[in-house]
């Protein structure tokens, strides 16, 4: 079964003037965040706009991205790792994407959001999820961002889904309450090796290393790959002052992320680098002249520009 390890970033989406998939743009943009060190991608998370395509466009850079890393391997001699985002209203939407996942193939895994604007209770979580992952072959890591969508998958609802649920093979926790991600990690202490706490919040990849978390998908790494890789290859080779040192370095861009609607300021922050992507599709709008310029201080402060 996939274990995930490693800096994951959820790749943005570009789009042309008119609104669609720029492919060729995806393209050149994951193959640079893999030449600048990072260990997988991860189309169609929320950084990648998930909820602006349909299914010919969505198969499409699947595909794209798939075949535009194919050959390539990260610093450790593996493949790269492969995640697609299957975020849908509904349990039915939810499985239709994972099917055409599927029929794409090469992806290690789905990522599945709770749903949007609906409210569930904790047993419909739980229901929806384990239907899921029992209408697919991939396997299934769940994705609590309770911040976007004011929906929470507490950590006693993870933990029963991670012991009953084998092909849920982890949670990404984009909350940013390391509270919340210590819960999920000491409630699946027991099933570790194939249950993989995922930290979604940029800010605490290294705390959350140091609980014991594989990975970290982080959105920031597209614009800054190798400095969010550092975080997690230092800490691999035991060099956690160096691991801290690129943790701090990144914070004021994560920061800055607050600026706009999000993920607008990471879209800008590529276009400042020289890295064409377009902008967000509407109703997001582009950053104010004041924000373009914070932000471009901020990138020079860390010598990305």
């Amino acid at each position: 079964m996939y274990k995930p390890y490693g800096i994951i970033p959820p790749i943005i989406t570009p789009f042309k003037e008119d609104g669609t998939v720029d492919l060729d743009a995806m393209v050149k943009m994951a193959v640079h965040l893999v030449d600048n060190g990072v260990h997988g991608l991860f189309p169609f998370g929320t950084t990648g706009e998930f909820y602006a395509v349909g299914d010919e466009e969505y198969v499409a850079a699947l595909k794209a991205v798939r075949d535009a890393v194919k050959d390539k391997r990260d610093r450790y001699g593996n493949p790269i790792q492969l995640l697609a985002g299957c975020s849908h209203i509904t349990t039915r939407g939810v499985i239709h994407l994972a099917h055409l996942v599927e029929e794409v193939g090469g992806y290690d895994a789905i990522s599945v959001l709770t749903p949007m604007f609906v409210s569930q209770t904790q047993s419909e979580l739980y229901n929806y999820f384990k239907t899921i992952a029992e209408n697919t072959t991939l396997p299934v890591i769940m994705y609590n961002n309770k911040p976007k969508t004011n929906v929470t998958i507490e950590p006693a609802t993870v933990s029963l889904l991670a012991h009953e649920v084998p092909n849920i093979i982890g949670v990404k926790d984009s909350t940013g309450d390391m509270t919340n991600t210590e819960e999920y990690l000491r409630l699946t202490m027991d099933v570790k090796d194939r249950f993989h706490v995922i930290m979604g919040r940029d800010t605490l990849i290294y705390a959350a290393l140091h609980y014991g978390a594989p990975a970290a998908v982080a959105s920031c790494a597209n614009v800054a790959p190798r400095v969010v890789s550092d975080i997690y290859d230092k800490f691999h080779d035991g060099d956690w002052e160096g691991a801290l040192a690129a943790q701090y370095r990144l914070a004021p861009l994560r920061i800055a992320c607050g600026m706009g609607t999000f993920p607008e300021v990471i879209k800008e922050g590529l276009t400042l680098q020289g890295i064409p992507v377009g902008k967000c599709l509407d109703p997001i709008g582009e950053l104010t002249v004041k924000e373009k310029e914070k932000l471009r201080n901020v990138l020079h402060d860390m010598k990305l520009i």
